[in-house]
């Protein structure tokens, strides 16, 4: 059984498909924590990255939302006493522009944009035909996290953290062949971006390409043979 006192960053999921991507990013796995609170209903998986002992835990299926995240979270910090760092990690859907080109399988870091890095748009006033209006934000990261965002920003534009991450997904994806399947980046064609005017209307399970067509005219260039791209804007 695992000390609950050595672990010091919690990582939170809220889909079952990114509790299992975040296990497979583990260096090392640990055996189950000991002597837990009885009222803790989370689930945890323990192991290290890097230096780092890490707990993961994920919002019961189903349940989602403010109040499903806030109650994993007590737990985690109630049984897990020495965290210092919490993280929300998992997929999220974006609306790329001509000024923030965000393709699939980018990676979004929350970072300020004088405000806040994660937006609750509940805390908000959203108008048609206006901009977003925030009314509140939540709190910034620790130092420590922003002061580790700076570093992460300066690897990527030296071409480092691309290929590091890039390799971590190699490595995940080597160790377990079987999530392949499900886990692998897709093909680029499936990747079909197209102009905000082009309606997607639902028919069923059609695909992008029976419903909006193939006219090239209608789709956004794509931009080249890069992986991914790492991108630094507030979250919603």
């Amino acid at each position: 059984m695992s000390d609950p006192n050595v672990y010091t960053v919690g990582w939170i999921c809220a889909l079952s498909t990114e509790f299992v991507a975040a296990q497979a990013f583990l260096d090392d796995s640990h055996p189950p924590p000991e002597n837990l609170p009885p009222s803790d209903s989370n689930t945890y998986k323990l192991g290290r990255i890097g230096h780092h002992n890490v707990v993961i835990a994920v919002l019961p299926n189903g349940v989602y939302g403010i109040s499903s995240a806030t109650g994993v979270a007590k737990d985690l910090l109630r049984s897990f006493p020495n965290i210092r760092i919490g993280l929300m990690v998992g997929i999220g859907g974006g609306a790329p522009s001509a000024k923030h080109d965000i393709r699939l399988g980018d990676v979004v870091v929350a970072v300020s944009n004088g405000q806040g890095a994660v937006v609750q748009y509940d805390f908000g006033k959203a108008i048609q035909g206006e901009d977003f209006q925030e009314l509140g934000y939540l709190n910034q990261a620790p130092i420590l996290l922003l002061t580790a965002v700076n570093n992460l920003k300066a690897e990527y534009e030296l071409d480092l953290e691309e290929n590091r991450i890039q390799r971590g997904i190699d490595s995940a994806l080597t160790k377990r062949p079987r999530l392949r399947r499900n886990y692998q980046r897709p093909d680029e064609s499936s990747d079909r971006l197209y102009q905000p005017l082009v309606i997607h209307t639902a028919e069923g399970e059609a695909d992008c390409s029976t419903v909006c067509g193939n006219d090239p005219l209608t789709l956004v260039e794509l931009r080249g043979k890069i992986s991914f791209a790492l991108k630094w804007r507030p979250l919603v």
